[in-house]
């Protein structure tokens, strides 16, 4: 994988979890053997590896993605506040 095309990607990405999986869910589509998601939509692709493929894509905007609204998650209680059934007191 070039690092060159890494920090690009990254660029347009901002997350490297999210970029990581982008990667990985294009390499294993490029390797299947069938149908239109099995071919590059870059129009010259050289001697690039597969890899190097899908970050030239998501870095051309070839491949779009929507990140989901990140919610804080509240820590349910009781009834008024009080501890849940079986939970012991803090010494």
């Amino acid at each position: 994988m070039n690092a060159e095309l890494l920090k690009k990607a990254l660029v347009t990405v901002l997350d490297p979890h999210v970029l990581v999986n982008l990667v990985s869910r294009r390499v294993r589509q490029l390797n299947a053997n069938y149908g239109a998601t099995s071919r590059s939509l870059l129009a010259d692709t050289g001697n690039l590896g597969v890899a190097d493929i899908a970050l030239l894509e998501i870095i051309e905007g070839k491949i779009g993605f929507d990140m989901p609204e990140i919610l804080k998650l509240a820590r349910p209680t009781g009834k008024n506040g009080k501890r849940p059934q079986g939970w012991k007191a803090r010494d």
